[in-house]
């Protein structure tokens, strides 16, 4: 779909993603691949907001909680609400970020990457745990590039209402 079509019938695309995320990453057992084949687990919880209806009609639910089945959040969804809003976690070997993702203009807060040691030492170079963290941003950065651009690929794909199809029997499952 062009831009100006998708405009035109204000098509937003942040919501079907994290939506679909949601539904796609317990689908996979969590796990997802780079164009690369470069293996990490994405995880959907802690906190989940779904949203709904426009102006006074506006509905949001908040929900969270570790470890929970966010059951509150998949009611909304069944009534036709969306994501507008997902704590992410990805995790990689013994690495593991952390982003709260909006879905309104696509903004990340509270980002965390895997610590990195910062004690200095004789002969360290200080540029190393500087490049060490910004190595680890894009990487971050690169796991969610990846799931966005295999979302959109099935998004704009004949194969969309077979999506759609698996995601109500995921959602009606419970």
């Amino acid at each position: 779909m062009d831009l100006q079509l998708a405009q035109e019938k204000d098509v937003v695309l942040g919501p079907d993603f994290l939506t679909w995320l949601w539904y796609r990453s317990e689908k996979q057992n969590n796990v997802f691949e780079t164009e690369k084949g470069e293996e990490f687990s994405l995880y959907l919880g802690q906190k989940i907001v779904v949203q709904g209806g426009e102006g006074e009609s506006l509905e949001k639910a908040v929900c969270s909680g570790m470890l929970s089945r966010l059951q509150e959040a998949k009611l909304g969804l069944r009534s036709g609400k969306k994501v507008t809003q997902a704590r992410v976690l990805l995790e990689q070997d013994s690495n593991a970020w952390s982003v709260q993702i909006d879905s309104t203009g696509f903004t990340w807060s509270g980002f965390k990457t895997p610590k990195v040691d910062v004690r200095e030492q004789e002969g360290d170079d200080l540029d190393g745990i500087f490049l060490e963290k910004l190595y680890l941003v894009e990487k971050a950065v690169l796991f969610i590039d990846a799931v966005y651009a295999q979302f959109l690929s099935l998004r704009l794909s004949s194969e969309w209402p077979e999506e759609v199809n698996g995601f109500k029997q995921w959602l009606y499952q419970d």
